[in-house]
């Protein structure tokens, strides 16, 4: 655990009692805060007050009169749509609203550190696709490196539930928008940005508001290294209000679309080589072609980020070359389940957005595409030039109908998983792909993708 620091003998508000919301009350009441909890949830209140937490309800006149901070959990809005009421009337009385984020960046470092012979560092990773394989990815290269790593956020532990970290540690963070909006703290030492796609609009009233909030992992503070995405306008604009001109090595560009070229420090893969350039010259390269784990150019971009971080904190290009060819993926995002007569299963429920479908379904050839689900904000236009290795689609979800019919490919209206999995092997061939990448949002079926990808998983090896 890292105990909250500065806020000792304060009354520090929680609202939202799931994981983080816990975890950050654990974390205040270990710094000597007394932390102060509600939820609308009379379950939630139940599993805190076991653990000898005070619940009040915040939505009662005077409840922030003598709290020091508000402490919200990510899926409570703070802005758009329109505020929680609890974190409005927090607002209205002058209390600050925080998060855990910024909880652990203003408590990770401490006075024992002037032991150590390296200093701990973090490297956060933010963006709409790819930081959950990025995240893994570069804890997976520490750990063959041989340098002590944790791996937090929305993947693995909370990141106040990691422990004090040792002599040389890296700490790898998966970080949302939802995160990055609200955190009054954001000190990494890298930060990485892989991409940038349409995804949570409604919570940051559009494109622009989304961006900002991923953008603050870059202001709050500012890293000593970013790493940069540029094959989106947001990415190229961001590198370049970080750097000071054409040689600053601070900013690292990642590109999957082009050669990046010119003075600076680069990472990029073209036809599954990944290159790094610095001043101009080639210093090393990779060939990414038969590293499994790693399939397709969405995949080659979270190579390259992940380089590229892992670079930045001095890792050689050998060991992460090594590490790359010992990944063996994240389930549920591009991961093979089972090859059996010539037909490989895939799954790659995590494609809960357009762009994530379009970049799994270019990673391939001769689809076999289970799709559907809860449709986002957009529509499926974004997947009409990534339809052309699509054999057919075999559409699940209860809007199954109305997802077919945006489609311009062969499309069977199936309904379940169950369903679409028996119909896509029964007319799988020799050299096909059945491929779940869904495109959108698992909540009409499912509690989670991970349950929709369970699934998929299932009804395959049942039959196979």
């Amino acid at each position: 655990m890292i105990p909250v620091q500065g806020l000792t003998g304060a009354r520090v508000a929680v609202l939202g009692l799931g994981r983080s919301g816990l975890s950050a009350a654990r974390a205040l009441a270990a710094g000597g805060a007394t932390p102060v909890c509600w939820d609308d949830n009379p379950e939630a209140q139940a599993r805190a007050e076991a653990e000898g937490f005070t619940c009040l309800n915040l939505k009662k006149h005077g409840a922030f009169d003598d709290i020091a901070r508000l402490i919200v959990s990510p899926g409570i809005p703070h802005l758009y749509p329109s505020p929680n009421p609890v974190i409005a009337a927090a607002l209205a009385a002058g209390v600050p609203v925080d998060n855990d984020i910024g909880l652990f960046f203003q408590s990770f470092a401490t006075s024992d550190w002037h032991r150590f012979d390296t200093a701990p560092r973090v490297i956060a990773v933010t963006g709409s696709n790819g930081k959950s394989t990025t995240c893994a990815l570069l804890h997976h290269i520490m750990e063959v490196a041989g340098w002590p790593s944790q791996l937090a956020g929305n993947i693995g532990r909370g990141v106040l539930d990691i422990d004090p970290p040792h002599d040389g540690e890296v700490v790898v963070l998966e970080l949302s928008s939802y995160q990055t909006d609200l955190a009054r703290s954001l000190t990494p030492d890298v930060a990485v940005f892989t991409n940038l796609s349409p995804d949570h609009l409604d919570r940051h009233a559009g494109m622009g508001g989304y961006f900002a909030a991923k953008r603050r992992l870059f202001a709050e503070g500012g890293p000593d290294r970013a790493v940069i995405g540029v094959d989106e306008d947001e990415g190229r604009f961001l590198a370049g209000q970080l750097s000071e001109g054409p040689t600053d090595d601070r900013v690292i560009r990642v590109s999957v679309a082009e050669k990046l070229t010119g003075p600076g420090w680069q990472v990029f893969a073209k036809k599954g080589f990944l290159s790094e350039y610095r001043k101009g010259r080639q210093v090393a390269s990779v060939d990414l072609r038969s590293v499994a784990g790693l399939p397709g150019a969405h995949n080659h971009q979270n190579a390259c980020a992940a380089y590229a971080a892992a670079r930045a904190v001095g890792v050689a290009p050998k060991v992460i070359e090594q590490a790359f060819h010992s990944f063996a993926g994240l389930p549920h995002r591009s991961q093979t389940i089972a090859e059996a007569a010539g037909v490989r299963y895939v799954n790659d429920s995590k494609a809960t957005n357009v762009d994530s479908a379009a970049k799994a379904l270019a990673a391939f050839d001769n689809i076999r595409w289970i799709c559907g689900g809860l449709q986002k904000e957009g529509g499926l236009e974004g997947l009409a030039s990534s339809l052309g290795k699509v054999k057919k689609a075999y559409v699940i979800g209860r809007e199954a109908v109305q997802f077919a019919m945006q489609i311009d490919v062969d499309a069977q209206v199936c309904g379940t998983m169950e369903t679409a999995v028996e119909a896509a092997m029964a007319e799988a061939e020799e050299g096909d792909v059945v491929l779940l990448a869904p495109a959108a949002a698992s909540f009409d079926q499912y509690d989670s993708f991970e349950r929709r990808g369970e699934d998929f998983v299932a009804e395959v090896n049942k039959r196979l």
